[in-house]
């Protein structure tokens, strides 16, 4: 972030990493969660549970990616040790369930985690509209990614 854009951000740049990496933490944990699930549910139409997750999944690193470079752009780092994942993370690790043909309980994990993230990027939103233009773009867009992952699981309701 050059010195103009510093000049206009209206807020404290090093609270905001510090939520920015909070961010990207439990997009870490949100990932491995659902990619484990994903190599591992069995059961009748397994294949298409492991097509969601995995997709999610995919969603969710991209989305460390994203808020990643964001950071480093404001000029700080993300967390660089798996170790402290969940530590600097907003949420604890989603974990995964012990029945992997139960996928009423893989889809309210996935639903808590997800609303969850919905509550962060929002939180993010607020603070950053109006004040950090770049940060409010990232954040409202992966905040509606995280709305459709939501509505996804929720429509595979039984």
């Amino acid at each position: 972030m050059g010195r103009k854009a510093k000049e206009i951000a209206d807020l404290d740049l090093k609270d905001l990493i510090k939520d920015l990496d909070k961010a990207y933490c439990d997009e870490w944990l949100a990932f491995y969660a659902y990619w484990y699930m994903a190599q591992t549910v069995e059961g009748k139409g397994y294949e298409d549970m492991s097509e969601f997750l995995n997709k999610v999944a995919k969603d969710e690193l991209e989305h460390a990616q994203e808020v990643a470079n964001r950071i480093i752009e404001l000029g700080g780092l993300p967390t660089n040790n798996p170790v402290n994942l969940e530590k600097n993370a907003n949420a604890p690790y989603p974990g995964v369930v012990k029945e992997l043909s139960n996928y009423d309980k893989i889809i309210k994990l996935v639903e808590a985690a997800e609303a969850g993230a919905i509550e962060v990027y929002n939180k993010i939103a607020k603070k950053t509209f109006g004040k950090d233009h770049d940060t409010y773009q990232l954040v409202t867009h992966i905040l509606g990614e995280e709305i459709t992952h939501e509505e996804m699981f929720e429509n595979l309701e039984g």
